[in-house]
Order: C-alpha cells, then structure tokens, then sequence
C-alpha cells in the first residue's frame, strides 16, 4: 500500500511539527510584539489541530503545496533577528522563496524580506494607547474580545473602560451580568480565557486587563480622567449618534478620537480599512466604520474595478436578522421590521450601495442596493452584479480574485474559498470583511456576479480593530510587503 501525504504517519510528523512552533510563535507575539501570519491567518494563539488546518486551508486557496514542514524554517528564522513591532506572513516567505532563483539560504532570504522590521530599522514598542467602549451590545463584545487578545502582545491597545446605561437591580447583578455576556457567547462560543468580576473596584477583570464599568445616561456625565483615562479612542456601538454634532459630544477629558461602529452621516468620514483608511487626516478626531455589508462590498468592487472597470453594479443583502428586529410580531417604527425575525424572511433597505461613494469616491458607476433579512442568527452574503468595462472569463476573473485575497494589500479583506458545499455557518468567526465563493461565482462577457459571504458581527468587528489601530498608530506593518 503506498502511503501519502494524509497517511497517519505523516499526520502525526506534521502535528509533531505543529506543536514546536506554538512556543515560538507565542514567545514573539509576547516578547516582540510580532504576530506571525498565514496567508493573512493569525497562528497566535492557535492549537496543533487549527495550525494544521490553517497550513490545509492556505493550500487549497493557493492551488500549491504547503505544510509546516516548509514553514517551520522560516519561523526559526525569525527567531534569530532582533525584530520590532510586525506582521509576519510565514506563508508567503515560503511561497516568494520558493519562486527565488538567487541561491539564498532560508535564514538569508527571511532576513532581507523582514529588513524593515530589524535593527535599526524596527518600531520601537510603545506605551499603549487607551481605549473605551461606549455601548456594550453585539458589536461592542466582540471588539472587546479582540481587543483582549490583543492585549497579550503589549501591541499599543489597552481596554481600559466600558460606558453602559444602568442595569435591573443591584450594580453587581448588572456588572455579573455583563461579564457572563462577554464570558458566553451563543455565536461566537466561549471567550479564551478567564473572567472575573471585582465588585469593589466595579470592573470586569479579563486575562488579566482590569475594564472599568461606567453607568452613564448621556455622554456629558463622565469625565474619563477621573478614571485614570487619557488621550483615549472611544468606540461609540450604540449608533444613537451618526453625525458630527451628536458623535462630538464624546469628546470629553480623556477622549482624543471617537470611532462610530455605524455608517456615518453628513461630513462624517466612512471608514472601509484597506480601500481609504489612509484618507483619514491626522488630526481628525469623528469617523465612521460604515456598516459591516459596506465593508463585505467595498473591498471586493474596489478590486474588480482596478482591474475590469465597472459601469455599473447593483447589490442585494442576505442578511442576518439583528436585535433591531422583532422576536415576535410587535410595532416596529420601519416598514415589514415589525414582524418576526426568526419566523420570516423580511424585505428591507440597505444603505450600503449609497455608502460606496463615500468610501470608493474615483468610482463613478451608479451602484444600487437593496436586502433582505433571513432567519440566520449571523453571517450574511452579498450577491453583487456588476457590468464591467470590458470582456473577460470566470476563471480570469477566480485567478484575480484568488490572488488578490492572497498577496495584495486587500489580503485581510478579502478571503476566498472554493469548498463546494460551502454554506453561511462555515464563515462565523472569519476575520475578513468578506470572503468570495468560487463555485458561486458567475461571469459572462462584461457581466460578473459575486457572492461575497461575510460574518457581519466578528469579520466587522475586525476591520474595527483594523482602524482603531491605524488611528492610533499601532498598525504595524506586514511582511513580505503585499503586492501593490
């Protein structure tokens, strides 16, 4: 009987492989400050069994071989330079080397793909910057989850306060309260690590990271430096205040910046990280993340129209139900909104294609939109129609968008998959603002449809993170750099 490559005996090299790099990977995201990537995936903090399916699923999407046996020498490698602040892509320094024709070692090459992020070249690692979560529902959780965890690393983000409107009962049944909500998840599962409440101190004690609970009605009643907070980030993820007059309200003592997980209105920017995010002028303190379908579209339709031209596009949501809507029938102020969210499908409006100009304003075609709400508790997907300007083929058009999720600066954008029986579940937990299904995908002449799925919640909440950081100047760079 030959014996492949998913024979038990490799299995069991490959997971022997796997759990050496864990320490390694942990002691640089810890020491350094320097999260090692795959193909755009974190392995920090990630078991045998996930580094090994991530090493599988970057394989599949590159159309190439790829297992921590090739790896592996790059991330020792690493372990020998005196590295910064960084972004490191094992993945792609073991594809660029591979297609190297110079000779060069394995310890060579990795040293010139990382020299930004060595010696004297290295970012120096700061001492933080203070962060405030202003509304602590869906969104608000799951940012504070990710911003734990990055906390770990010292990589210049510190949870330091959440604001939330006062509870039933007791302050402590309400703080109990809200810590088992960001302890237990009903979608996104168990938070990785510990939680404990400090009634004393009213906070919620998270890996270690002491997060004051602040009760406010109104942002005029707090003042941030009372705590100990300054030049902080407030994340406002209530959308009670979409324009620059309400949003500038939380520009109390303590508060630099205030980032609104909603679209913004008027003059407020709408922030899409990787497609405008450096738009943002230094010293402007109100902006907007757009919506999480905003994001899952721009990316993508910034893509193809960079390399297609597009004319003309139209989008159409199917998307999750949300705690905006009904459980059962009830009065709703929007149309069809009022009837049962996990009972029906409901026609609805979305603001996303409207939302494009803001992000993508050199896009000149008219992009329509429209949504429809379905009884799914999370993940949504984007068909979107496009008239391109000129001719091409499906599989011209997979091999671009496969490539751009792989080596261009929309990596972390966009995610791509060619499982074909892939359905909305498989996508929750995704850290991309969406990601393209291959087999779905359609194309004929100068007419192309996508199908773009998107965790609305946690793949949102990341491109969140994404300009949080970047506003806050801990957006570390990545190498090898992206091709541009």
């Amino acid at each position: 009987m030959t014996v492949n490559d998913d024979s038990f005996t490799s299995w069991k090299n490959r997971e022997e492989i796997a759990e050496s790099m864990i320490p390694v990977i942990g002691k640089l995201h810890r020491e350094r400050d320097v999260t090692i990537l795959l193909h755009s995936r974190s392995l920090v903090n990630k078991s045998v069994v996930s580094i090994l399916k991530t090493h599988r699923f970057a394989r599949q999407i590159a159309g190439e071989e790829l297992s921590v046996t090739d790896t592996l020498p790059f991330l020792q490698a690493l372990t020998t330079l005196d590295l910064g602040p960084s972004q490191i892509d094992i993945g792609m320094l073991a594809a660029t080397y591979a297609a190297d024709e110079r000779g060069l070692s394995v310890a060579e090459f990795t040293a010139e793909a990382v020299a930004g992020a060595t010696g004297a070249n290295k970012i120096e690692r700061g001492d933080g910057r203070d962060v405030v979560l202003y509304g602590f529902g869906r969104i608000g959780r799951l940012v504070a989850r990710l911003l734990i965890e990055k906390a770990g690393s010292g990589n210049g983000l510190r949870l330091r306060a959440i604001v939330v409107r006062q509870g039933g009962g007791r302050d402590v049944e309400d703080l109990v309260k809200r810590a088992s909500l960001l302890r237990r998840d009903s979608i996104h599962g168990q938070f990785q690590g510990t939680i404990t409440v400090d009634e004393a101190k009213n906070t919620i004690v998270a890996n270690g990271n002491e997060i004051k609970v602040i009760y406010a009605n109104d942002p005029s009643e707090v003042d941030y430096t009372a705590y100990g907070i300054k030049d902080a980030i407030l994340i406002d993820n209530t959308g009670k205040w979409r324009d620059r007059e309400g949003l500038s309200n939380h520009l109390r003592p303590g508060i630099d910046k205030v980032v609104l997980t909603a679209p913004g209105k008027g003059d407020v920017p709408n922030i899409v990280h990787g497609v405008n995010h450096d738009t943002i002028k230094p010293d402007e303190q109100i902006l907007s993340c757009a919506s999480c379908t905003t994001n899952a579209i721009v990316p993508p339709l910034k893509a193809m129209a960079d390399e297609y031209g597009v004319l003309r596009g139209h989008v159409e949501t199917v998307h999750s139900f949300t705690n905006d809507q009904n459980l059962l029938d009830n009065y709703h102020k929007a149309d069809r909104r009022g009837r049962s969210a996990p009972l029906n499908m409901v026609i609805t409006e979305t603001g996303a294609a409207s939302a494009v100009a803001k992000a993508l304003p050199e896009l000149k075609a008219p992009i329509t939109g429209s949504s429809i709400r379905v009884p799914v508790p999370d993940v949504s997907i984007a068909i979107l129609s496009l008239r391109l300007g000129r001719e091409t083929t499906r599989d011209e058009v997979l091999d671009y968008l496969r490539n751009v999720s792989l080596t261009s600066p929309l990596k972390r954008q966009i995610d791509f998959t060619t499982a074909p029986d892939a359905v909305s579940s498989d996508f929750m937990g995704s850290r991309h603002a969406s990601i393209v299904d291959a087999g779905a995908t359609k194309v004929d002449g100068d007419n192309a449809i996508l199908y773009l799925w998107y965790d609305n919640e946690f793949g949102y909440s990341c491109q969140v993170i994404r300009v949080v950081q970047h506003v806050s100047g801990v957006e570390y760079p990545t190498y090898p750099a992206p091709a541009v």
